[in-house]
């Protein structure tokens, strides 16, 4: 078992309700179920799968969600996103029932559907989990075997099966069955997708441009959309946590690129499942990407699970010069590139530094990355 970043007990607070969300297969149930077990608290755990259980709290009958609670210090319903109008029926329970504490866990359809956070605002704490971070995994590994593992990290990621998983094969068949099955189900479920091949051509073409400035009007061009139907799309995968946006930073000077985008990818093996590209490092053409992939989506999991509440940037001139990633704290500006090549030591471009003051810039490698997330 490898401990993940979140202690329940802390999280747990009388007549609120945690809800912990993600996407599908990154653990939710696991890190429930191993609270559970060692938890002093009286609960009950059930489904959002169970029928009886979505009549019930899907019914805003103040008797029966009441009764069904009755006698219990914890509820905790795992899938509530089955649960419809599970937002209110939870709701119920905290206001009526004195000193009650819930856990809901779900996918991203708490995110996609907005069924549960409008009826609980006030009432709730919200946390999200992702694959396993490099953080979590100093519990198995320490920090030279973490290195020593980075090459399976930048193709297979951190998703707990394939962390688990004995072997290559295995690892591919998990991911593959990753996308194949669980990946898009909720927004195919939840959303009015009228072509759903179409999201799946969309992840694939955002995956040869990991890294890149993303147009959509070239990606609607070349699947046959409408530019506001890729936007829209986007916005779908990115709440389904499968992508991150990244915009451009810029103080609206005249040769800064303000427009435009990038998109990573949360897991690299998600990445590299959607392409059927497994092959190993020496044998790629894609490794200075795959490795700026892999240190955004950590960096994203260390910044969300430290409460760092900072929005990642890149920086990008029309002559051409770029800095990977730009974040701002405290007043300060803090620049990093990312490097899988160790080359001689790089100054930040002078259009840069002519224009932002007080900017911290670090090179990031395979020596140090470890430091950085």
């Amino acid at each position: 078992m490898i401990k993940r970043f979140y202690n329940i007990n802390k999280l747990l607070k009388p007549n609120k309700v945690l809800i912990i969300y993600g996407a599908r297969r990154v653990g939710k149930t696991t890190l429930l179920k191993d609270f559970l077990q060692k938890t002093k608290l009286k609960y009950k755990l059930d489904s959002g799968d169970n029928i009886r259980t979505q009549e019930i709290l899907g019914s805003q009958n103040f008797d029966e969600i009441i009764e069904y609670a009755s006698g219990y210090d914890l509820i905790a319903i795992d899938e509530a996103q089955q649960i419809r109008n599970i937002g209110m029926g939870l709701k119920i329970l905290v206001d009526q029932i004195p000193n009650i504490k819930i856990i809901a866990t779900g996918s991203s359809s708490f995110n996609l559907s907005q069924k549960i956070g409008e009826p609980l605002t006030g009432r709730n704490i919200t946390v999200k989990l992702y694959p396993f971070s490099q953080s979590e995994l100093l519990v198995r590994y320490n920090k030279f075997e973490l290195k020593e593992k980075l090459a399976d990290f930048l193709i297979f990621g951190a998703y707990p099966e394939v962390i688990t998983a004995s072997s290559k094969k295995e690892k591919k068949i998990i991911l593959t069955e990753l996308v194949n099955s669980y990946l898009l189900r909720d927004i195919f479920s939840l959303e009015k997708v009228k072509a759903p091949k179409k999201i799946l051509d969309l992840l694939k073409l955002i995956s040869f441009q990991v890294g890149s400035e993303v147009s959509l009007n070239e990606l609607a061009t070349q699947l046959g959309l409408d530019v506001k139907t890729i936007d829209r799309y986007l916005d779908l995968l990115e709440k389904s946590f499968i992508i991150k946006k990244v915009g451009s930073f810029s103080r609206n000077l005249r040769n800064e690129v303000s427009t435009k985008c990038k998109y990573y990818f949360l897991d690299n093996g998600i990445r590299n499942a959607i392409i059927s590209q497994f092959n190993i490092l020496k044998d790629r053409n894609d490794v200075g990407f795959l490795f700026e992939n892999f240190l955004i989506s950590e960096r994203l999991k260390s910044n969300f699970y430290n409460n760092n509440f900072i929005i990642p940037y890149f920086w990008r001139n029309y002559n051409g010069k770029e800095i990977d990633l730009i974040e701002e704290k405290d007043n300060k500006i803090f620049a990093f590139e990312f490097k899988w090549s160790e080359k001689k030591k790089q100054r930040l471009p002078e259009e840069f530094l002519e224009n932002y003051k007080n900017v911290k810039y670090k090179i990031v490698n395979q020596n140090n990355y470890l430091e950085f997330i």
